[in-house]
């Protein structure tokens, strides 16, 4: 009985220290914002696939080596872009969207809000119904991005000044991060950029929303940030302090940030 009674006792004591298994592996889709590609996502697409999760990284068109003409672009097309990457999962998937990519996740979210489990704002724009991208950029008057533009002769395309676009993007990064983003610039289509958003509660509105803050960011400012955030209603908040690119300049906290969000 004596026997007993201690191999009982070493089993219980086995069962409470047995490590607990980790989360279920997620599935994220990324998707960059303007005058940027999915090179931007290299180390946190790293990194999240590293710890078990699928990542599917999207190239909107127009964007990286995608030759799709400015003149053919628009919100809608961003849109089905992303759709088609998010059929390619066999499960509900974590939408990331930065800057730009903030209204196109909006978008999606309204047309497949079953497919996503939450959506994940990064220093991002973020509508509400009825507004497109230059609604939100023309109310932000701490943005410092406005007077560093360029439009093209034929309006279909926006360049940023070349000495200005690192210490717009990125001026917490190291030089090679830096180098990296000059030698991928492309300038940026125009049209998607005035194209608005119908959401409704039914839709969008049933979508879980995570903002994470860029705390020293001056392309998209955190005081918009806060008026988006607070517009949508978000209770899920976080913070980085970084530049409006915290995937290039602290992958690795937004890496875990993602992995966090992921498991709740």
């Amino acid at each position: 009985m004596l026997l007993s009674a201690v191999i009982i006792s070493i089993t219980a004591g086995c069962g409470n220290n047995a490590k607990k298994p980790d989360a279920a592996p997620q599935t994220y889709v990324l998707v960059h914002g303007a005058w940027q590609a999915p090179y931007v996502w290299d180390s946190v697409q790293s990194h999240l696939s590293e710890n078990g999760n699928k990542v599917i990284v999207v190239e909107l068109p127009g964007h990286g080596a995608d030759t799709t003409p400015a003149h053919l672009l628009s919100l809608d097309v961003y849109r089905d872009k992303v759709i088609d990457a998010i059929s390619a999962a066999d499960s509900s998937v974590i939408l990331v969207g930065h800057s730009l990519g903030g209204m196109v996740i909006t978008h999606v979210a309204e047309k497949i809000p079953s497919k996503i489990r939450k959506l994940v704002y990064v220093g991002a724009f973020l509508p509400s119904s009825g507004q497109a991208l230059t609604d939100l950029a023309y109310a932000d008057p701490d943005s410092k991005l406005g007077p560093l533009l360029t439009p093209s002769a034929d309006q279909l395309t926006l360049d940023v000044k070349r000495d200005s676009l690192t210490w717009l993007f990125i001026q917490d990064g190291s030089e090679a991060v830096k180098q990296r983003v000059l030698d991928n610039y492309r300038a940026e289509p125009a049209i998607p950029f005035t194209g608005k958003v119908t959401l409704t509660q039914a839709n969008f509105g049933a979508v879980e929303k995570v903002y994470i803050r860029t705390l020293r960011d001056i392309v998209i400012s955190p005081g918009l940030q806060d008026k988006m955030i607070a517009g949508a209603g978000i209770k899920e908040i976080y913070s980085v302090n970084t530049s409006h690119s915290p995937f290039l300049s602290q992958p690795g906290e937004l890496s875990e940030l993602l992995l966090k969000i992921g498991k709740q």
